[in-house]
């Protein structure tokens, strides 16, 4: 059966931040570059929402996307949820869809409301799922303590991931040591690596399932 990952999460300090309508236009922005509302993606409870991606892969970009667009906001965070599994009911709406991708994106969600941290990924493999973790906490070190500039600059080079650092100072107006500069203070290139090695191991995960 194929797989999907489920992202559910939050917004950290959200009740906090005056303006609601910019951080969510931003998040909606985001969500809606992996697919249509309310099929793919859903924002509930005024500050909650879940994406669902055919391609458990590209959960971990995502994740980190849309990371950087809330952290960009002075103030906010995200809490944010992985789960990677099988679809087993199909709804019109993502919130009223379910299967195990969708059960391991809330059991982790409800994880994180219990310990101090704001990412987690559960899969069907328990032995990649202690490994990738690990991994994300060190990242999250990094991730966690974005200044609101940092965050915004590696969303913008995330979305421009086709252009070299030159081109990119071209296209915003910057010289290309300011961007190598910018990106190494986002942990651009790490945050790379990291999201290369995911996109391996749950390839291999899944042609081995």
């Amino acid at each position: 059966m194929k797989l999907v990952s489920v992202l559910t999460g939050d917004i950290v300090q959200s009740r906090a931040f005056k303006n609601t309508a910019s951080w969510l236009k931003t998040l909606k922005a985001v969500l809606d570059g992996y697919g249509p509302s309310p099929k793919t993606w859903q924002v509930y409870r005024g500050d909650s929402f879940q994406l669902e991606l055919a391609d458990p892969s590209e959960s971990l970009m995502a994740a980190i996307r849309i990371k950087a667009a809330m952290r960009s906001f002075k103030g906010l965070d995200v809490r944010l949820s992985i789960g990677v599994g099988t679809k087993d009911y199909s709804s019109k709406f993502v919130t009223e869809s379910n299967g195990e991708a969708f059960v391991n994106s809330g059991e982790g969600f409800e994880a994180l409301k219990k310990v101090r941290r704001r990412m987690i990924v559960t899969t069907p493999w328990e032995e990649f799922n202690r490994e990738i973790n690990i991994m994300i906490m060190l990242a999250s070190i990094a991730m966690d303590n974005w200044t609101a500039n940092s965050a915004e600059f590696m969303l913008l080079s995330v979305d421009n991931m086709n252009l070299s650092q030159k081109e990119l100072g071209d296209k915003i107006g910057r010289k290309q040591s300011s961007v190598s500069e910018a990106q190494s203070r986002a942990y651009y290139s790490e945050l790379l690596q990291l999201d290369q090695y995911y996109r391996l191991r749950i390839t291999e995960k899944m042609k081995s399932k």
